[in-house]
Formats: C-alpha cells, structure tokens, sequence
C-alpha cells in the first residue's frame, strides 16, 4: 500500500492562497508576500521542468542566503526533485564532491562563487546545466530571468509517498568526508510538527524570524517549519553577520523568534547593541548544535530573560532528539537547576543511552546517545557503510556520550570523537571547558588532546579571554587545579584572539588542532619524553 503525503511544496501554495498579502519573505529592501512568493516558486518550477527536472533528481544549491535560496528550496520539492543545499563557506573543490557524490542533474550557484561553478563543472560527471543567481558571467541562464520568463505559469505539486526524498542534508563533515543524509517528505512533515510542538508552541502568522545562519542546514530547517505557519523570514541584508543590523532588524520588524548556535548567540548578548534596541518582543531564542556552557547560559538569561529554547539534534534526526524549554532554563544555580542537561525526548521520539553492545545502560551511567522515531533519516545516500556504522537494531547512533537521569533528562559530556585517553584514563573535554570558563577572563575555550610518547595523549587548552581582560598560563593552571583531578589538567594553555570556526558556527576540534600546528605551538611537543 502507497502512503501519500502532503508535498512540501504545497506549504507555499496553502499560503499564498490563505494568506495572499501577509509578507512571506524580507531582505534589504525586497519583500515578498505569501502570494508573490507562490508565483515565484511555480515559475521556477517551471523554468527547471523545461529543463527535464523531475522527481527524484537532484538540484544542487550553492549559495548565500537570499530571495534565490529560499524560493529554490520549495520550487524543487514542488517538482518531486531533491533540494541540495550547500555551505556557501565550502571549498570549490568540496562542492564538486558534493555534486558529484549526490548525483545532481542541476547546479544553481550563486553570482560570487565562479570558481565553485568551474569546479562543478569539470566533475565527472557534471550537472546538466547550472543556472547563475544574480549578476555573474557564467552559467547558461540566471535564476531571476528563469523566473521572469515563467512567471505565471503554475505548477502542481507532483504526488509523493512518505519516503520519497526531498532533501539531501550534508552532514558538517567533522571527520572524513561530507555525507548526505536523506530526508524525506513524510518524515519532514512530522518535524515541521515537532518542531512546531515543542520549539515554538502558539506560532501563526503574525509571528516573524530572523534568520542568522546558513538556510542550507538547521536554518532551513527553522523557515521551512515557519513557513508552515504562514509566519514571515527575515534575512540579514548581507552575508556578514553584523550583530547591530540583527537587533537593530528584531526591533524594527518586531521579530519573535530566532534560531542560532551557542557561539553566536553569545557574540549576540555580549554585544553592546543588545541594550540599544528593543527586543522585548523575542518569545523564543532557540539555540542547538552544541550545549551551552553555563556561564554563557546565565548571561543569555540575565540579558534576555526566559526565552532560550536548546534542543540536540543532528542532520540525520533533523534536530528531533531533546529540548530543554524556557521554564526549564533557569539563571540562578540550586536544586532546581538542571546544569548541563539539553532536556528530555522530543515529543513521539525515543532516547536511550546504550553500552558498546548496544544495550540500555543504568540511570547515570554514560554511554552513547541513540534514538528512534518518526524523525529519524532515511540513511546516508549511496552509503551502505555507513549506514551500518550509524545503525544498530533500528537506533540510530549518534556519536554523542552522554548519561540519562531518572526522570529522563539527558546530558552529553562530549563527542565519542573528542575523547582522548591519557594514562589510561578517558578525559572528556566538556567537563574541563566548563570549569576554565568559570574564570572570570575567559570567553572561550577549546579543550583537545594531543599523541604524547609517555601518556599517549595529553591534553591542551586554546583560551579567549574577555575583552579588556587578561590571563596567563600559570593564573589559569592554578584556577582549575581545585577544581579537576590533577590526571585531568591540561599540560599547556595557549592564549589566542579568537578561536577557528566552522561554517556552521561551531568550534570544531580539527581546525583548533590544525591552528596549533601552523603555529608552530606544538613544537614543544617533540621534545616530550626524550
């Protein structure tokens, strides 16, 4: 028996009907009603139908956030077709892996990526065309004159069953390559409803948000469940995060919610310009990726009051795994205050922290984070090996440690990658994070361990300090000597500006690592133990 679902393109046509003049999508100067936005969706529909786009091919996206973008997203669900998106920060040669590993018939790629497009098109094999967005001197067509040419010509939502795919999302790549992840429309149309149920409960309409990350990941994911609603997206109006223009634009458009990373919602507190605009109209800051280190947390609330909503989630369960609403976001250290847990199961998803044979550990003992439910992938594409490293009796595993406490609340205490062993015993870098970033001077930090001939790994610490402060090595040794045990201290403490960040806002551990190298601060290390 098939099982027919709602295309995910119909989203824009149930707007643009119900909510024909209500603004969809604003940018700079432009905005677009729910029925401007409909129109614009169908023509490129059409304008990639006239192409032979159909269902199940693959058009892949590589651009900055705009109009282009958003409008690419739902005109390729429309058609049945699969929505590629890429990082815009990638590498040409990263993104001609990336077409050429999902198999993608079309290639629309923004006016400022020549390169990418080049890249892309000496893969073998190559898309069958590329359409430029916006001004640029390559490409057999642009987007905007596709849309011009075709517009009022409309387009039905083409019939899909649950597990059709709809999205290939690209995992961070943390280690090793890239891998797509396929999201289907029936899964996608049960975490738009979770999403809905436990991110943003009461959203309509007449709420609005601010989009401060790339639309081709977690971002995309946040409109696409807004746009259900009928609430209105609100782009920076450049790719440079400028923190005064995002609360300067809450403020202006009264925005209600916001979607983020750990990382940059600290810039966005930290900055002066949160107290220069209102932003008492922010219901929900919702914040994933990674947790949030505590003392980050207490500033957040201090200055924004109960609005933070944390959920863990990667690609592949589409964010569907915990939430850790507002009323459990608590400012003030005690009993009540659930330090460190990213909440509890989402809403007809099921969490267990399992041993290394897959079975259900005790209450607070650590284990791995696996999940099950309605939001988990479909797989990796054309991936069977890894598919079967991420499976293991129907839960997926997410590569997350983490422990379970006996009301069910989770927390992870670190990726299984990040782990170093030393002397024998594991050391997991969160728990040391957190306590450096209890001292006064320090922003950030990043926590890695290092092959040592004696140990066999160490560990190091790359420290930020705050503006106008300042701290040294042995000031910090001797802070957190009374709060870890001595096996557990790093043997070095760098001090840097700023700390390497990934396009997804993250920290990750192999560009901390790769930044030590060239600069020369692990030439200390070749001495050890001679």
């Amino acid at each position: 028996m098939t099982r027919q679902v709602m295309n995910l393109g119909h989203i824009a046509a149930q707007n643009g009907r119900r909510l024909a003049d209500h603004p969809a999508f604003i940018w700079g100067g432009l905005t677009l009603s729910w029925a401007q936005l409909d129109a614009q969706v169908s023509a490129l529909a059409a304008g990639l139908r006239a192409r032979g786009i159909g269902k199940g091919d693959r058009v892949l996206v590589h651009s900055k956030n705009c109009d282009a973008m958003f409008t690419s997203m739902f005109a390729t669900f429309r058609l049945g077709a699969v929505w590629v998106p890429t990082n815009f920060r990638l590498l040409p040669d990263e993104v001609a892996y990336l077409s050429t590993s999902s198999g993608a018939k079309a290639f629309l790629c923004h006016g400022d990526f020549p390169d990418h497009a080049a890249a892309v098109a000496a893969a073998s094999p190559a898309p069958e065309f590329t359409w430029r967005i916006g001004p640029g001197s390559f490409g057999s067509d642009e987007v905007g004159a596709v849309i011009a040419r075709h517009l009022g010509e409309r387009v039905a939502d083409v019939a899909v069953e649950h597990d059709d795919p709809c999205w290939f999302f690209f995992t961070s790549g943390t280690t090793g390559r890239s891998k797509a992840a396929v999201l289907t429309h029936g899964q996608m149309g049960f975490v738009i409803t979770n999403h809905l149920c436990d991110l943003v409960p009461g959203t309509t309409e007449a709420d609005s948000s601010l989009v401060v990350a790339p639309l081709s990941h977690g971002a995309g994911v946040h409109q696409l469940m807004l746009a259900a609603r009928g609430a209105a997206s609100i782009l920076l109006p450049t790719e440079r995060f400028d923190i005064d223009e995002a609360w300067r634009l809450i403020a202006r458009h009264r925005v209600t919610s916001l979607f983020t990373v750990p990382t940059i919602l600290k810039m966005l507190v930290e900055h002066p310009a949160v107290e220069q605009h209102d932003h008492s109209c922010l219901r929900y800051v919702i914040y994933a990726g990674a947790p949030m280190y505590r003392e980050d947390q207490k500033r957040a609330l201090a200055t924004l009051g109960p609005v933070l909503v944390q959920y863990f989630g990667l690609g592949e369960v589409t964010g569907n795994i915990t939430v850790l609403p507002p009323s459990l976001h608590v400012a003030e250290d005690g009993p009540h205050a659930r330090i460190g847990t990213c909440g509890y199961a989402r809403t007809a998803m099921q969490v267990q922290i399992q041993d290394d044979e897959g079975r259900e550990v005790e209450t607070g003992v650590q284990g791995e984070i696996c999940v099950i439910g309605p939001a988990v992938f479909a797989g990796y594409y054309d991936n069977p090996e890894a598919n079967a490293k991420s499976f293991r009796n129907g839960w997926f595993r997410t590569g997350d440690l983490g422990h379970m406490d006996e009301q069910g609340f989770v927390y992870i205490t670190g990726r299984a990658s990040d782990m170093y062993i030393s002397g024998g015993s594991n050391i997991y870098p969160r728990e040391i994070e957190e306590k450096i970033l209890t001292h006064p001077a320090i922003a950030e930090v990043a926590v890695l361990g290092l092959p040592d001939p004696v140990w066999g790994e160490i560990g190091v610490a790359v420290c930020v300090c705050r503006g106008g402060t300042r701290a040294d090595e042995a000031e910090i040794a001797g802070f957190l000597s009374e709060k870890i045990a001595r096996y557990k201290m790093p043997k070095r403490f760098f001090f840097w500006e700023a700390l390497p960040k990934s396009g997804y806002g993250k920290v990750p551990k192999r560009l901390v690592r790769d930044e030590l190298e060239a600069r020369g601060q692990l030439d200390w290390l070749r001495g050890q133990g001679s």
